[in-house]
């Protein structure tokens, strides 16, 4: 096979790898008026993007800042994904019991690889997942959700601030569809947040006692839905059901968040649906 000369390939890779330069640009943008089209959601705010252009295709609200629950995950995944190798070892720290319910059940001292958290991160929404690669990507928990806030003012999510890695508390921990929107483009260029958040079940090998785990993912638009492969779903009393959800067909992709709904499910396959009908 002929070598690729060092232009080539630093052409190449110019497509497939967002520069700085790219990532310093809006994630997201819209092109004069969005469509009058009759779409009813439940959701007090939601939003339709074209992830491959960033191009905003139908908005309510689109910046009305709300409490965002377990999709708070999604930057948590970013910031240690990109502070982790997949087989760096994390020990979990003493403070992951006091981690309240919705917990997969780690144990203090226990040393776990990387990779293995993220799928409980993602898919299982492990709260005391987040904390420990919290812990393990920033030193202290802190000192991570200083990193979050840090990357959001990076990424001009401006519409955002975190208060933990896990989304649990909803006190100040705010964002809105426009900035989960470009916070999941921005995620899905990397190619580990791809493979985990499309995945439906995963079945993990663990030390004794335990043996293995399997997570189940709880997007249940993966498996169900044509093209759907991620993201991350949310629900607290207060910030209600959630759900940031991406669909990929006939080389396009769409991401659609719907916050503050009644049936996040219902709302996102009709923005779905309406931009692949259109967008075709």
């Amino acid at each position: 096979m002929r070598r690729l000369r060092l232009p080539l390939l630093l052409a190449l890779a110019a497509v497939l790898v967002p520069s700085a330069a790219a990532e310093r640009k809006p994630l997201l943008y819209r092109v004069g008026p969005l469509p009058a089209r009759g779409i009813q959601v439940t959701g007090r705010s939601a939003i339709l993007v074209d992830a491959t252009s960033g191009r905003v295709l139908w908005a309510r609200y689109p910046h009305r800042r709300l409490p965002i629950a377990s999709t708070t995950k999604i930057m948590t995944a970013v910031l240690a994904l990109e502070r982790l190798r997949p087989h760096d070892v994390v020990t979990v720290d003493r403070s992951i019991v006091r981690v309240p319910p919705f917990t997969e059940g780690l144990r203090p001292g226990e040393r776990v690889e990387a990779w293995k958290l993220f799928y409980g991160l993602l898919l299982y929404s492990g709260n005391d997942d987040a904390l420990a690669l919290a812990i393990a990507a920033g030193g202290t928990r802190s000192r991570f959700v200083a990193l979050m806030n840090e990357r959001a003012r990076a990424l001009g999510l401006r519409d955002s601030h975190f208060r933990s890695p896990s989304g649990l508390v909803d006190r100040d921990n705010y964002s809105s569809a426009w900035d989960l929107a470009a916070l999941t483009r921005y995620a899905l260029w990397k190619p580990r947040f791809r493979a985990v958040v499309r995945t439906r079940v995963k079945r993990v090998p663990w030390s004794a006692p335990v043996g293995s785990k399997i997570y189940v993912n709880k997007n249940h638009l993966i498996g169900s839905y044509p093209g759907a492969d991620g993201v991350k779903t949310g629900w607290t009393t207060k910030a209600k059901h959630c759900l940031v959800a991406s669909a990929h067909r006939h080389g396009i992709r769409l991401v659609a968040v719907v916050l503050g709904a009644d049936d996040s499910y219902a709302d996102v396959k009709k923005l779905l649906d309406w931009g692949f009908a259109n967008r075709g």
